[in-house]
């Protein structure tokens, strides 16, 4: 069994901060409606069925099975309650998701699980957008591997189609109802089973100009044919793994011979190879991609799993696939990229939080937007640089902001400091007479954490980049004065801090210089660390392998360009993240980020140089230190 992509060793909290502004392209997650109880399935499947009634009931079918699944952030949930869908709804946005496509079912007039629906036409405050998805299929038991019990049939004489369309149209009324070139779209899950699709989509057509929609955009998800929509008359079609993906079986490298189980077993991480390198068709495709799949709770022992999978693979994918649809849809309204699913919890295809995984996949949704949209963030601001410092010794801070004052140039100063010191570091300032934002803090997490909390007060005032210092003292070592003042000669002066400006304005892929003589190797001293990097890392979208590669700036002082910063600043990390402050020389949350500022860097896509190579045009990264880097 190949190794995961991740390395989660708990669920990821909740972010507490802002939804993403401007986005490369708008994430349309499939959702699925049976989470209430309605008359039908009490006959077909039992009072008060649900999905939930299959999900709680699935076991193990081998060792590493992840079964069965729990919902960590709403529970078992009930969509007859409107408040459930408020709160998706703003989870959905704060990670980046642009909207729902609901599965629609009706047959012949008959009309099934249309209650978040219904709530949606209700109340307006329910605000994020929406589409329809047609599940134009039987209503079978095959959720319970019976697919030829048919429970309620499904006709397309032409008269359905007139009544079909009549009736949907009240939702492609709505002002919130997700539109692609002006015309509100419509998904068709299977269109094949029309007697005549082309006849079908011009009937609809042709109702819409006349009844005061006008035109629309027809689209239907490759679940079981692949040929060009043209052919059943629609305007695109939409992937939709894991159908049509057939990634290599495995079942006979994970089930031992006497094992009951009977179904089949995939390698997930072979959609995200093949992701990589994606053959583009020559028709409207909208990409989409699958966080998991796993229907166990639906079929037991019979199920289709897929395993491999992890939230770094599915943020790659993801990552990959919107920067594929950038490239080949040039008005930003046509950007749709579909997630398969919400919340798919029979199907094991979900991105609501979970026990073991918590908020993990949402984080990795907002991570592939944020890393395929860096390079333009910011681009428009002005170019102006920041400097942010943790005050927590008054004495060094005096001699800092001395060095501020005796810049050519006057900078925003954003300062951290613990309560304790609040007056004294304040009377400082205003005596200094430099603009600036004090920020109290905790006195946890050494810089790092103040760093982390004060950098989106930076980021909403419109800083491009930061020169990051503190009143570091390193009592535990002989040097730590002269290891502090040699990395703030290297940086405070204004030479550098124009330099590096001009460097910042004229290369797009550098993104952090460090002081020369202070960069040092990821793997140097890693032990203690290792296992938060990995962690940080795979949030972060970043291989071990590739993070391991890449030096730091020890003692955490360094310029950066914000885009370069916002991989990590975008991770959920909590003050409880960071241990309480004992005097630990190495091995804390903090000492991981101090690297990690680096990973986070490569998420960003971005290198790093040194003082050295830009005040002396030098091109080789230079990784020499006159101080030893110990604990």
């Amino acid at each position: 069994m190949k190794a995961p992509l991740n390395h989660i060793p708990e669920p990821v909290p909740p972010l507490e901060w802002t939804p993403l502004g401007s986005k490369p392209a708008r994430l349309i997650s499939f959702y699925l409606p049976q989470f209430h109880p309605i008359p039908e399935n009490n006959e077909f499947w039992g009072k008060d069925f649900t999905e939930w009634t299959n999900v709680k009931k699935a076991t193990r079918n081998f060792r590493e099975h992840y079964q069965p699944r729990v919902p960590s952030a709403f529970g078992y949930y009930d969509l007859r309650n409107p408040n459930i869908l408020r709160q998706q709804m703003e989870l959905a946005k704060l990670y980046g998701i642009g909207g729902f496509c609901f599965y629609f079912y009706w047959f012949s007039g008959k009309r099934l699980l249309e209650r978040p629906l219904l709530n949606y036409l209700k109340y307006n405050d329910l605000d994020l957008p929406f589409c329809l998805c047609w599940a134009n299929e039987n209503w079978t038991r095959r959720w319970d591997g019976r697919e030829d019990d048919i429970l309620i049939g499904q006709t397309h004489p032409p008269e359905n189609d007139l009544a079909f369309i009549a009736y949907v149209s009240r939702y492609m009324k709505d002002p919130r109802y997700i539109r692609v070139q002006g015309k509100p779209i419509l998904i068709v899950y299977r269109p094949s089973l029309f007697p005549s699709p082309a006849k079908t989509a011009e009937r609809w057509r042709q109702w819409c100009r006349v009844n005061g929609i006008g035109e629309i955009y027809l689209a239907y998800t490759q679940s079981f044919d692949t040929v060009d929509p043209k052919e059943y008359g629609f305007d695109a079609a939409i992937e939709f793994p894991p159908n049509r993906t057939s990634p290599p079986e495995i079942t006979q490298q994970v089930i031992t011979p006497n094992s009951l189980f009977k179904g089949k077993i995939y390698d997930w991480s072979e959609l995200v190879r093949r992701s990589r390198n994606f053959t583009r068709p020559e028709y409207p495709l909208f990409r989409g991609v699958c966080p998991g799949w796993d229907n166990t709770p639906r079929l037991g022992k019979n199920s289709y799993v897929y395993i491999n999978n992890s939230p770094r693979g599915y943020q790659e994918w993801l990552k990959n696939a919107i920067q594929d649809t950038v490239a080949r849809f040039e008005d930003p309204g046509d950007r749709l990229v579909f997630i398969n699913a919400w919340n798919e919890w029979g199907e094991g295809a979900y991105l609501e939080p979970d026990e073991k995984y918590g908020y993990a996949y949402l984080e990795a949704t907002r991570m592939a937007l944020l890393r395929a949209n860096i390079a333009s963030i910011g681009q428009d601001a002005p170019k102006r640089m920041a400097i942010v410092i943790h005050a927590y010794y008054p004495d060094i801070f005096r001699e800092i902001l001395d060095r501020i004052a005796a810049l050519d140039k006057r900078y925003k100063l954003f300062v951290t400091t613990p309560f304790d010191r609040e007056e004294i570091i304040r009377n400082m300032l205003k005596k200094s007479g430099l603009g600036h934002s004090l920020l109290r803090v905790e006195n946890r997490g050494r810089d790092i954490l103040p760093f982390l909390k004060i950098i989106p007060l930076v980021i909403e005032e419109g800083f491009s980049s930061i020169l990051k210092i503190h009143t570091k003292k390193s009592r535990h070592r002989e040097d730590g004065d002269i290891w502090r003042n040699d990395i703030l000669n290297e940086l405070v002066h204004s030479e550098c801090i124009e330099a590096v400006l001009n460097y910042f304005n004229n290369h797009s892929d550098v993104g952090m210089v460090g002081p020369i003589k202070h960069i040092v190797p990821m793997t140097t001293y890693l032990g203690s660390n290792k296992a938060r990097i990995e962690n940080l890392a795979s949030r972060m979208g970043v291989d071990m392998n590739e993070a391991l590669a890449q030096p730091f700036a020890a003692g955490s002082m360094f310029f950066a360009k914000i885009q370069a910063l916002l991989p990590l600043v975008n991770l959920a990390l909590r003050p409880k993240d960071f241990e309480g402050e004992e005097g630990q020389v190495d091995g804390t949350m903090a000492h991981a980020i101090e690297r990690a500022f680096a990973i986070s860097l490569l998420s960003a896509g971005m290198k790093l140089v040194t003082t050295k190579n830009i005040l002396m045009e030098t091109p080789e990264l230079d990784i020499t230190m006159d101080y030893q880097f110990t604990k």
